[in-house]
C-alpha cells in the first residue's frame, strides 16, 4: 500500500511512498515538452508541460506513479482496491484511461483550479494496456502550493474532495479516511493535563504522551492518521535541506520494513520507494528500501524542448559514508 503527503515551508514539496511487494522496474522518469503523448481516446498532445516522476516504461510510454510537472503541480495515484469503479467510454466525456491518467493532467494544467476545471467531464475507463495488465484500481491525489484535491471514482461516479489533510492513503474512500479523525482530536504534541479525575493523582511519566493513542499499525487507515497527524504538527526551517530532512521524517513515520506486514508465505510488503520532489525548483528527491542515502534528479537540467525521455535507474544499494 502507499503514503502520500504535501508539506509547505518557503517552497512546495510533494511525496510519496511505494509500499508493496515486488518492483515493476520503475526508473526516475523526466518527460520533456515535445515527448508525444497519444491517449487512449482523447487525441495526441506534441508540446505540453515538461514532468518528473516515478515510472514504469512500457513501449517507450510512462506510466506515471507520482510527478510534478514544470508549473508546480504534483500527482500520484495509489491503491484503491474494491472501492475503485471504472466504466466503459460514455460519448461526451472525456474518456481516460487510469494509466494516462496522471499525463493528462500534468500535460495541461499549471494548478489544482485548473485541473480541477479538466475533471469536471472526466470518465476513467476501464480499458487496459495490455490483457495481462488490466487496470490498477487506484485513486490520486492531486496539489500545489496553494490547494490539493483527492479524486475517486466509485460506484457512484467521480468525486471530488478538498483534501486539507494534505495525505493519502489506500482505504476507506477519502471522507470516510476524514472523518476518522475526529476520533484523534485529543491527541497533541504537547504534554497532557489530567482531565481524567482531580481527586486522582495522575502525572506525566514520559515525553510524547500526548500523543497517546496515535495509531502505530500499517493498515492504510492507521497510516493516514499517523501521517497527518505528524504533517499537521511537523517543525522545520525553510531551507532546501531542512525541509527535505523534514519531509522525509514525516512519510518515514509509515514506512514499512520488511517482516511486518505478509502478503503471502514468504512475501512481504516493504517501502520500495519514498518521494520527495520540490515542485517549484523541480528537483526530485527520493530513498530505496536498501538505499537511505537520499538521491536526487533535476527537471531543469534536462533539454526539455527535445522529444525523448530521460530516464534514471533508481540507486538500490546502501551507500554507507564511513568517517574514520
Amino acid at each position: 500500500m502507499c503514503t502520500a503527503a504535501t508539506y509547505k515551508t518557503k517552497d512546495f514539496y510533494f511525496g510519496r511512498t511505494l509500499d508493496y511487494d515486488f518492483s515493476y522496474g520503475e526508473k526516475i522518469v523526466v518527460m520533456p515538452r515535445r515527448f508525444p503523448l497519444t491517449f487512449r481516446t482523447m487525441g495526441s498532445i506534441t508540446c505540453h508541460y515538461a514532468m518528473i516522476g516515478t515510472a514504469h516504461i512500457e513501449e517507450g510510454s510512462p506510466m506515471f506513479y507520482d510527478a510534478a510537472n514544470e508549473k508546480g503541480l504534483a500527482m500520484a495515484g495509489l491503491n484503491f482496491v474494491g472501492n475503485a469503479v471504472y466504466r466503459d467510454e460514455e460519448a461526451g466525456k472525456d474518456n481516460v484511461a487510469t494509466y494516462e491518467f496522471i499525463s493528462w493532467i500534468l500535460s495541461q494544467c499549471a494548478n489544482v483550479a485548473e485541473a480541477r476545471g479538466l475533471l469536471q467531464n472526466l470518465n476513467l475507463t476501464n480499458a487496459a494496456l495490455r490483457k495481462d495488465l488490466p487496470a490498477a484500481q487506484l485513486h490520486w491525489i492531486i496539489a500545489d502550493q496553494n490547494a490539493c484535491l483527492t479524486v475517486e471514482s466509485v460506484e457512484n461516479g467521480i468525486q471530488i474532495y478538498d483534501n486539507p489533510a494534505g495525505i493519502l492513503t489506500n482505504n476507506p474512500p477519502f471522507d470516510e479516511q476524514m472523518f476518522q479523525l475526529n476520533n484523534y482530536m485529543s491527541l497533541s504534541p504537547k504534554s497532557p493535563q489530567n482531565l481524567f479525575s482531580d481527586r486522582l493523582p495522575l502525572h506525566v511519566y514520559s515525553r510524547g504522551m500526548g500523543a497517546l493513542g496515535l495509531p502505530g499499525d500499517l493498515s492504510s487507515q492507521s497510516r493516514f492518521i499517523r501521517a497527518a497527524f505528524v504533517r499537521m504538527n511537523s517543525v522545520s526551517g525553510d531551507s532546501e535541506t531542512e525541509s527535505v530532512s523534514q519531509f522525509f521524517h514525516i512519510l518515514g513515520a509509515v514506512d514499512q520494513p520488511r517482516g511486518c506486514c505478509e502478503v503471502d508465505s514468504g512475501k512481504y510488503e516493504v517501502t520500495l520507494y519514498t518521494s520527495c520532489c520540490n515542485t517549484e525548483k523541480g528537483i526530485y528527491y527520493y530513498t530505496t528500501y536498501d538505499n537511505h542515502q537520499i538521491s536526487a534528479v533535476r527537471l531543469f537540467r534536462e533539454a526539455l524542448d527535445k522529444s525523448s525521455l530521460a530516464a534514471y535507474p533508481l540507486i538500490a544499494k546502501e551507500q554507507i559514508r564511513l568517517q574514520n
